[in-house]
Parts: structure tokens; sequence; C-alpha cells
């Protein structure tokens, strides 16, 4: 079976490469050239001919491609639908601030979560995605705008650690510095609650952000839009997140999509306060993205603002989420869904 070298970590590509009679050094020269975003290895121009011929019938260089792509006009916001090998399709989205360039990337195509405001979710988990595809969007997306990508979202289509083994290999990969070497403080991991993976993620030492999509003060809520709340209901994830701040120090951001009538009381937000009363944390808030197949709808301007202002008011660190890319649906699920229906191109 042939490799694709970026699945590989860098001491298991030094390994490979000792196997196939090569010196130890050439990793870095390889996982180099990998991070660059070269699609083969006659790119590799520091190499011999020898050894890439060696390598070419052992191993070989995934890509990724694009097959749409938007650019907002109000920011420069920039969605793309990849396609994989394989022919499926995921989405990552770069968005431009003072601080820096960001993305937002997928972990897997499709997800098995269920939750109900998602169009990620429609049609389930096709299949998670390796290592290297995961790090494919980050670098071919750098390499189309012509700039460098400083923080890294994995909010996209799928749950990351439901792809645990190869999320945290991507980690190691895009942290390490012979590579892309974007520090592990600029990251940020989004799950919708999985607490057995949360205390395992805590154990791995790596300082990420970790996001936990809450959406819900209670389990009555959470129960009618979150699925996985069967299984690990609010009290276990709120335990699971005091646990993980103890282990890390670090904060723990909670994103809690703005759903009317379900979620935006001010009674709904004073429970969440108390819920997370002492945490260190901080409460994102996101006026739901409307998806023709679910019905919810956003709050108004003043409904979004009272439930913030209560949160604020009770001790509780609140902001919402600025909407980027507004003219071209930049939220995740919905291009890739427009090609399962067969309306793309």
């Amino acid at each position: 079976m042939m490799i694709d070298l970026k699945d590989l970590s860098f001491e298991e590509l030094q390994e490979f490469l000792q196997n196939q009679g090569e010196p130890k050094f050439r990793a870095k020269q390889i996982f180099a050239w990998l991070a660059r975003g070269v699609t083969g290895f006659d790119e590799m121009t520091d190499i011999s001919v020898k050894t890439r011929e060696k390598l070419a019938e052992v191993s070989y260089v995934s890509t990724i491609k694009i097959r749409e792509k938007y650019v907002s006009k109000l920011d420069k916001t920039t969605k793309y639908l990849f396609e994989l090998e394989d022919g499926n399709c995921i989405e990552s989205v770069v968005m431009y601030y003072k601080h820096g360039i960001s993305i937002c990337i997928s972990s897997q195509v499709g997800c098995r979560m269920g939750c109900k405001f998602c169009a990620s979710t429609i049609g389930g988990l096709y299949r998670s995605l390796t290592a290297g595809e995961i790090l494919n969007q980050v670098i071919f997306a750098q390499k189309d705008i012509g700039e460098r990508i400083s923080n890294i979202v994995m909010m996209g289509i799928g749950e990351p650690l439901d792809n645990y083994d190869n999320v945290i290999k991507f980690l190691h990969n895009v942290n390490n510095e012979v590579g892309l070497n974007i520090g592990y403080r600029h990251i940020s991991l989004s799950t919708c609650g999985l607490v057995d993976k949360i205390y395992a993620l805590a154990e791995e030492k790596m300082p990420i952000t970790l996001s936990v999509s809450l959406h819900a003060p209670n389990d009555d809520i959470r129960n009618t839009i979150m699925p996985v709340n069967s299984k690990y209901n609010v009290a276990e994830l709120i335990k699971a997140c005091r646990d993980y701040i103890d282990t890390t120090t670090r904060r723990i951001s909670f994103e809690y999509s703005l759903i009317s009538g379900v979620n935006d009381s001010v009674d709904n937000a004073k429970e969440l306060a108390k819920l997370l009363k002492g945490m260190l944390c901080h409460v994102n808030l996101i006026p739901v993205n409307k998806v023709k197949e679910r019905g919810f709808e956003k709050g108004t301007k003043a409904q979004i603002e009272k439930f913030r202002n209560t949160l604020v008011s009770l001790g509780i660190n609140a902001t919402v989420r600025r909407e980027l890319g507004s003219d071209i649906s930049a939220s995740c699920g919905q291009l890739r869904k427009k090609i399962l229906d067969g309306e793309g191109n």
C-alpha cells in the first residue's frame, strides 16, 4: 500500500526513510517541502533524482483540489469547497483579522453527531479525514491566498474528537517548527461534548484552546437539539470542562448558538450563568445560521443583546460572534450539501 507522507508524524517520517535506506536528516528536508504545498517528488529539488524515484515507488504526496471558491466583497472572507482524492468534498473558511489570518477547517466528511441546527450533519458521517487531509486544508488555502495563515479553528465539518488519533497527529504536525510552525496557542478545537475524549485531550498537554459547543443551559433543551447529550449530559460535560481547566490551566470557550424561542430567553441566560459560575471561561454567542431543513431562526438584535447583557451582569464573560462572509454563506456545511443535492458545478 502506498503511504501518504503527510499522514506520518515527523518521527514516523524519519523511521520510514531510514527503512528505505535514507539518512535521518532527509526527513527534515521532506517535511519542509510538504508544508510548502509541493504536489509531487519532482518539486523537491534538493533531493537526488534517485532518491525521489525510490520514494515514489512506495509513497506519494497527497493534494487537495479547490472545487469551488467564494470571496466575500465585505471582508475578504474566503470559503473553499475542497475535493479530496476520493471525490468527497469538505469545506474550509479563511478569515481576516487584525491579529492575523485564521482558517476554519474540517475534520470529517460529514458528521454523525446529529446536532439539529447544523448543516454539516445532514446525511450523516461518510468517513473521517486522515491527518494529511486535515493538514492539506491549511497548506493549500495558504498557498492559494499567498499569505501566511497564523491561526487555526477546528470548527468546520465533523466532530474533531470523533477522529481523535488523526486530529492529534495533525496538531503535532502543524505545530512542528520544520513545517507550518503554527503555535498551539493559536489553535482552537471545538467539540460537541465527547466527555471521554475531553479527558484524553487534557492529558496531551497541548496548550490549545478548547471550545465546547454547549448551546443549552439544561438537559431538557440540549436533549432536543443535540443527540450527544443522551450519552453525556450537561452535568457530566461541565464536570469534564472544570477538570480540563484544572489540568491544563487553560480557559475554555463555550459556543452557544442562540435559537429564537428555544434557548435564548433571559431565564435561559440566568441558568447558563449559574451553570458556569466560577469557571475560567468565555461564552461565544452565535446567532443561529439559517438551514432550510431545520427551520430555526435567530432572534432580534435586541434579544441577542439582552441575553449577552444578562450573562455579563451575572459575571460571565460573553461576546456575540462577529458575522463574517455573510454575503457568501460562510458557515460550514452548506456548500457540501449543495453538491450532495446535485446543485453544484
